[in-house]
């Protein structure tokens, strides 16, 4: 029987490594902006083009290469990064396992252009799906410039599996997000199709978010500072306004790497028990330093996982903090124990226990009465019954104001009994059943949605609303901007990226229209263009569809009921939710 293993040979087994490494084109950028700030470059550029596919360019003006280690910077197991397995638990830096750019190299064709600084001249270097094509000498600036073209190109299956660009760009954005919010002491720019995204400039970490997210999230941010010695915490969290649906600006970061941890995302949770609505998530920027041998960061090659030594302490420093900088901002009731020397002059002075003091007195005239010359000395026995008599018959020929109770429907046969716990009572063909008012309500909306025309009326403001935009929520602006008019918006975009609304749908209150926008942002989050009319009926109905609570009398649901009727009275909803339940009369009866 002949040997049936056999050895790969090195190109098929890179594009294996790569897909590992890089599972879309966001995955690039990563690895080439953190090597970037391995290379100690203090301005880094990223150039896109048809989000990624086309071309993915970082440009920086770190350390540089010579000719021959930017030939062996595409070998695998290839680094500059470490030496022996003991400097993977020492690790400074983003990389380390030399295995980025040789994946990279075999499933696109990736141009290198790199000077040393003080060096005469420099070279690139041209490798197409693993293999090299030429390495020259080259005039170039200091530092070094990647450019990645044609992404899986040679994968056309892989590159078939991309999302759309909208989607792919919106990956792109969020790494580059995490690696900016890491390094706010680095200048980063980020460009799209030859138009300007992000130009951030170094500050503060403040600065940098806000930068990144706007100027409204400035006044809702509560500053984080901890140091015990072996850990420090510090950065930024949310005010319960700012808390969102969907999980938003929710980063932790830990010596200047982006990492996720579910279980410390509970305690951050946990710091805001009884602040925030239910299914809100709060945001927060949180950066650990402590000693790289506490952490292990060799768990993943994305490197977006790290494991602590000390996970538990490190859950009750985020907890304890957050609750503590939540309190001492007036978010949350605090206890402080030490004395304001200022606040002495708002209390009265201490009582001097040895002196007597007495209390005042209160004093009463009890014969007085101001009716005294009023009140005749004697009332008739049969005036009284007059009296009675008469108010009887004044009260009992006035109508009662206060009616306890419901008429009786007119319209519908059947009858109808509210619960205590928002549900109604239906008798219905011999059947009683026992309805969701609000999720009716919402099947309801959306068949009535459906007979509207496309075009929807507008009504115009009185005093135009303004709406700060990011530049994450620009991005999208402009991808919804052509169905806008239709929906009976009119929006334009301002300088400083501020919308301007002159007017909203007529089913659209203007005092909702804020909160509206915000929601649609949300629901854009990787979603194409082509999904935006169906989440964005889906958020009208949410918005306006009642809870099963808000229906208090049997007047209100009189139509609901009949519409629902018509609609053949479905049992679920589009999501699978039950509309209504059959209540088993006969156990009932079994029961007396």
């Amino acid at each position: 029987m002949s040997d049936i293993i056999q050895l790969l040979p090195d190109h098929v087994a890179n594009q294996i490594a790569a897909g590992e490494v890089v599972q879309r084109p966001a995955s690039i950028v990563k690895e080439l902006l953190e090597n970037a700030i391995d290379a100690g470059a203090t301005k880094i550029e990223l150039i896109i083009e048809e989000a990624g596919r086309n071309l993915i360019k970082v440009a920086d003006n770190g350390s540089g290469m010579s000719e021959t280690d930017a030939r062996m910077a595409f070998e695998r197991h290839a680094t500059s990064k470490i030496r022996t397995t003991e400097d993977i638990f020492h690790i400074a830096t983003k990389g380390f396992r030399g295995e980025a750019l040789a994946s990279i190299a075999a499933v696109a064709q990736v141009e290198l252009k790199t000077k040393k600084q003080d060096a005469e001249i420099g070279t690139v270097i041209y490798i197409e799906g693993g293999e090299l094509q030429f390495q020259e000498p080259a005039q170039t600036t200091e530092g070094a410039v990647f450019s990645v073209k044609n992404l899986f190109f040679n994968v056309p299956a892989r590159r078939k599996f991309l999302k759309s660009n909208n989607i792919e760009f919106r990956h792109i954005i969020d790494e580059f997000q995490r690696v900016a919010l890491a390094h706010e002491n680095l200048e980063f720019s980020l460009y799209h199709n030859d138009e300007v995204i992000f130009n951030l400039r170094k500050g503060s970490q403040m600065q940098r978010i806000v930068d990144i997210f706007g100027r409204k999230l400035h006044p809702l941010l509560v500053p984080i500072k901890e140091d015990l010695g072996w850990v420090k915490l510090n950065g930024f969290v949310g005010k319960p306004e700012a808390a969102k649906k969907s999980r938003g600006e929710q980063f932790f970061f830990v010596n200047g790497r982006y990492f996720r941890s579910p279980y410390l995302n509970r305690a951050v949770q946990e710091a805001f028990e009884g602040l925030l609505q239910s299914n809100y998530s709060p945001s927060f920027f949180l950066y650990l330093e402590l000693d790289p041998e506490k952490i292990d960061v060799n768990i993943h090659p994305q490197k977006t996982e790290v494991k602590f030594e000390d996970e538990n302490l490190i859950f009750a420093l985020i907890r304890s903090t957050i609750k503590k900088s939540l309190g001492i901002y007036n978010v949350a009731p605090s206890l402080d124990f030490e004395r304001n020397e200022q606040m002495d002059s708002f209390f009265p002075p201490k009582v001097d226990a040895a002196k007597s003091y007495n209390a005042p007195g209160i004093h009463i005239d009890r014969n007085f009465n101001p009716f005294k010359d009023q009140i005749p000395s004697k009332i008739n026995d049969t005036a009284m019954v007059n009296l009675t008599e008469m108010y009887q018959q004044e009260t009992s020929a006035l109508p009662s104001k206060i009616n306890l109770f419901d008429e009786e429907d007119e319209d519908l046969e059947e009858d109808l009994l509210r619960l205590p716990n928002g549900y109604w009572l239906f008798n219905k063909d011999h059947r009683t059943l026992m309805l969701d008012l609000g999720r009716i309500h919402q099947i309801v909306l959306a068949e009535n949605r459906k007979n509207v025309s496309k075009s929807k009326k507008s009504q115009s403001l009185l005093f135009s609303l303004e709406y700060h935009l990011n530049e994450i929520e620009k991005n999208k602006f402009r991808s919804i901007k052509k169905y806008l008019p239709d929906l009976g918006f009119d929006i334009v975009l301002a300088q400083d990226n501020v919308l301007r609304i002159n007017s909203v749908p007529e089913d659209v209150k203007e005092s909702q229209v804020i909160k509206f926008l915000e929601n649609l942002f949300e629901i854009l989050e990787y979603k194409t263009e082509e999904e935006f009319l169906e989440n964005y009926n889906n958020q009208w109905i949410r918005t306006n569809a009642k809870s099963k609570f808000d229906f208090l009398y049997k007047a209100e649901i009189e139509q609901i009921l009949k519409d629902f009727i018509k609609l053949g009275f479905p049992e679920f909803t589009p999501n699978g939710n039950r509309t209504f339940v059959e209540v088993p009369t006969e156990e009932l009866k079994n029961k007396f």
